[in-house]
């Protein structure tokens, strides 16, 4: 086997598993009601034409379910963006 380059075992495993604040920004308008189907993630549409879907995710998996989710209706992704969540409710 090779070796793992360096920055790779920098990395600290733990904050997959960490909750935090997601800015999703796709090309495009969703109506509300997906809201439930983007794991409870708001939905803004944007003068733009584009939808920003923000709020809290539990893990990494539950951001690649709804990467996936994205995918899967043919959004085009424009952006993700991570913050550390405050423990508090994004506005």
């Amino acid at each position: 086997m090779g070796r793992r380059p360096a920055c790779i075992d920098a990395i600290d495993h733990a904050d997959v598993d960490a909750p935090y604040t997601y800015e999703i920004r796709v090309e495009g308008h969703l109506a509300d009601r997906w809201s439930d189907w983007f794991e409870g993630l708001t939905i803004r549409t944007e003068a733009n034409g584009n939808t920003l879907l923000i709020g809290v995710l539990a893990d990494q998996a539950a951001l690649y379910g709804v990467l996936i989710k994205i995918h899967n209706l043919n959004l085009v992704l424009v952006s993700v963006q991570r913050s550390h969540w405050d423990g508090s409710q994004p506005a």
